[in-house]
């Protein structure tokens, strides 16, 4: 039998059309590849811009939960107060009738204080606290217990210094302090509708000095919010009198007094007094600090004549 002649070999059925799928598939790849690049890109120049956004408004103190600016740095207030239900705090302390509180609330005032004195008192805390300062970023100085935040640690500076003190105040100062606390215990009083002699000074009263610097200490983790009420049973009526301007030389560090839903916000103003009665109905807390040193001194007043302080003296 002859040999039967074999023809070439055949491709295999259906090669090309597998091929052209595979171009195919790789087309169809391509697409969204393409797409998806286009959407990473977007969406990281999104995130850029919202991150960068966070930071300009962080940069301005900015800061969650604030919907109402109770006091705007750029006005100038003769007087602004707010009712507020008192709290049951008060009833757990001996009640002074005529002085403890009845009427609660807070205000906000730019006619108090001389933007001129808010400059010269400001020169006294920062006499007193060039002598030291914290390490971390809030600094005290008390000059009526002569406490002073050096590192870690306070002093009591007038031990501490001795007569070196009588170099670094005057009496003037001394005077303009006490000036300054009786215009802010007039219009305490003024506010509340209740005699100012039935006000006594009381402790802690001091300077505070705030800056960036990363905290150190508990002491130096001024944010949290707190009851002055609570925190320090004497207070009954807290008022912060304001020795630099919010976003001239500070950013953050407003005051906030917490409301569910609903926190208001003083932005501080050389010379601005802000006073609230002391209870749970003023919670409140400070921002914290981003750039620049926020100066205010907190004066404090209570209706036990037991709790009170004597103003400062120099000698």
């Amino acid at each position: 039998m002859a040999p039967q002649r074999r023809g070439a070999p055949k491709a295999p059925e259906g090669s090309g059309a597998a091929e052209r799928r595979r171009q195919s598939s790789t087309k169809s790849i391509r697409v969204p590849r393409d797409v998806r690049k286009k959407w990473l890109r977007a969406a990281v120049l999104g995130s850029c811009t919202v991150l960068a956004a966070c930071l300009f408004w962080g940069s301005l103190g900015g800061d969650d939960g604030i919907t109402e600016v109770l006091a705007h740095r750029s006005e100038i207030l003769p007087g602004r107060f707010i009712e507020v239900p008192c709290s049951e705090d008060y009833d757990s302390h001996r009640r002074f009738e005529g002085c403890s509180p009845r009427k609660c609330g807070r205000g906000i005032s730019d006619a108090v204080i001389t933007r001129d004195e808010a400059r010269r008192i400001r020169s006294i805390a920062e006499k007193g606290l060039s002598l030291g300062g914290s390490d971390g970023g809030a600094s005290i100085l008390d000059l009526h217990s002569g406490a002073l935040s050096v590192g870690k640690h306070f002093v009591n500076l007038y031990r501490y210094f001795g007569d070196k003190i009588q170099t670094i105040f005057s009496e003037e100062d001394f005077q303009l302090y006490r000036d300054v606390r009786q215009k802010v215990q007039l219009a305490i009083a003024q506010a509340f509708g209740i005699s100012a002699s039935s006000l006594h000074l009381t402790k802690p009263t001091f300077f505070s000095r705030i800056n960036s610097t990363e905290a150190r200490t508990a002491h130096d983790e001024y944010w949290h919010a707190h009851v002055d009420k609570v925190t320090y049973g004497s207070f009954d009526y807290t008022s912060l009198l304001y020795l630099s301007d919010y976003l001239d030389d500070f950013g953050g560090g407003r005051f906030v007094f917490m409301e569910e839903g609903a926190n208001k916000t003083v932005e501080p103003r050389a010379g601005r007094v802000s006073f609230f009665t002391s209870g749970s109905e003023n919670l409140h807390r400070v921002e914290k600090v981003h750039w620049g040193t926020r100066y205010a001194i907190t004066i404090a007043f209570t209706c036990n004549p037991d709790h009170g302080i004597s103003d400062p003296t120099l000698t």
